[in-house]
């Protein structure tokens, strides 16, 4: 039996007007926010991926389709929380999630502990099992042009 398990996850984006930006379930005062059929929280997205993906799970478009009206405006953080409630059914126990964010801006410094507590509290796991890190892309690509905002995350998941 194979006790611990890695998973990636990535997600992406584009940046639009007259959409509220969520990141690791935080509100950030911004002139635009995610398009997509939840909250568009690519952070959230991208760590619930990893997870799903360390635990050979569907990933969340076949979890929560975007073809399914009940997900519409969904807050990512309570879905995370399901993916979470899965997992411990399965019997696996989170060991750690590292994610980085990829955007030009805004900058992020300012909510990232705000982020990890509320992925660590959805997961019913320590802030210290958290890390969220952000970096730039040099004004280069989509995301650093300020038309999308991305999100890598990696999870160890041990086996209970």
């Amino acid at each position: 039996m194979i006790k611990f398990r890695v998973g990636h996850g990535y997600d992406v984006h584009r940046l639009s007007e007259n959409r509220l930006l969520i990141l690791g379930g935080v509100q950030i005062p911004w002139d635009r926010g995610l398009l997509g059929h939840s909250d568009a929280d690519v952070l959230t997205h991208a760590i619930m991926d990893a997870l799903l993906g360390a635990a050979a799970m569907p990933d969340i478009g076949q979890l929560f389709p975007d073809t399914d009206e009940k997900y519409h405006n969904a807050d990512s953080i309570k879905l995370l929380k399901e993916v979470g409630e899965r997992l411990r059914g399965a019997g696996y126990a989170i060991a750690n999630l590292d994610a980085t964010l990829i955007a030009q801006k805004p900058k992020i410094a300012g909510y990232k502990s705000k982020m990890t507590e509320n992925i660590a509290n959805a997961l019913n796991i320590s802030t210290g099992q958290v890390n969220i890190k952000a970096t730039t892309e040099e004004y280069l690509g989509f995301t650093g042009d300020g038309s999308g905002i991305a999100a890598h995350a990696v999870a160890l998941l041990e086996q209970e």
